[in-house]
């Protein structure tokens, strides 16, 4: 910082490293470790949507706009070069996703009325031929294990062997990776629309939705009640939402088949926070 005065944004920005260096020493992140992390991001991001007049980026600008060395510049364009990321569709929950929304949007998996049905293991229109059509390449033995350790599933073996859909969303169960690249997806998702938000207000164009309900003087005693209330409502309104836009998904329209659409990524994020009201920022620090 030039400035040794806060902004803004470097105010808001130390709001949000608080609780991310907070979950960085949980895990025996050190600052070097995220340093370094910064300093690629910094770079790959430069790199890629800073071109000069359509033209690509070169090192000496990285340089200029990041701060950093050109030889840091190219050391960690060389990482980046020799770092693919792992594809998203190859997440074991991003597969155990899709065959849960298959089961809720594909008719071939629906009652009469609907509703997702309870499915046989094998069969045209069982388990297997949907974990088949919607999982890539998992075996209906994993995709049901994932699903019955998080209790999304419940298999009825007095029912001779039925698979019987309980949650209608996957989400990871003590599994800290699945758990940390949801965070990861999250924020993202979060400061990507923020950053969205504030260039378009700039150029007259129609923002995201961002909206955050927040009251500061709420009595403890009725936290319980207003979290399983705040819970059970918005589980309703990402489901009703869900109804509209799962089947609208290229994966489940076209039952899982792989096709060369221009797609979007799109969503709704919801999550829920307390945090106790505390003093100024020396309070509890002892030399």
């Amino acid at each position: 910082m030039s400035d040794h005065t806060p902004g803004p944004l470097h105010s808001a920005l130390y709001r949000i490293l608080r609780p991310l260096v907070r979950l960085l020493l949980r895990n025996g992140v050190p600052f070097g470790d995220f340093a370094e992390l910064a300093r690629r991001a910094y770079i790959e991001t430069a790199l890629k949507d800073f071109p000069e007049r359509g033209r690509k980026m070169t090192d000496s600008r990285a340089a200029v706009l990041t701060g950093l060395t050109r030889k840091e510049v190219k050391r960690q364009r060389e990482i980046l070069s020799g770092q693919p990321l792992e594809p998203r569709q190859n997440r074991q929950g991003n597969r155990a996703s899709r065959v849960v929304a298959g089961w809720v949007h594909d008719p071939r998996f629906q009652d009469a009325v609907g509703h997702p049905a309870v499915l046989t293991l094998d069969g045209s229109a069982g388990f297997a031929e949907l974990v088949r059509l919607y999982s890539g390449d998992m075996t209906p033995r994993a995709v049901l294990d994932e699903l019955l350790r998080v209790g999304v599933v419940a298999w009825k073996a007095e029912e001779g062997g039925m698979v019987e859909l309980r949650k209608r969303a996957y989400v990871p169960a003590g599994d800290d990776s699945e758990m940390l690249h949801i965070f990861g997806e999250d924020v993202s998702d979060l400061v990507a629309t923020i950053d969205y938000n504030l260039v378009s207000a700039r150029q007259g164009r129609q923002p995201l939705f961002q909206r955050t309900l927040t009251y500061d003087n709420i009595p403890a005693e009725v936290i319980q009640e207003w979290r399983t209330l705040a819970g059970r409502q918005s589980q309703q309104l990402l489901e009703q939402l869900d109804g509209w836009l799962g089947p609208r998904d290229q994966d489940v329209s076209r039952n899982g088949e792989k096709n060369a659409a221009r797609a979007v990524r799109t969503g709704i994020s919801v999550f829920y926070f307390e945090d106790p009201i505390q003093g100024g920022p020396d309070e509890g620090i002892t030399e």
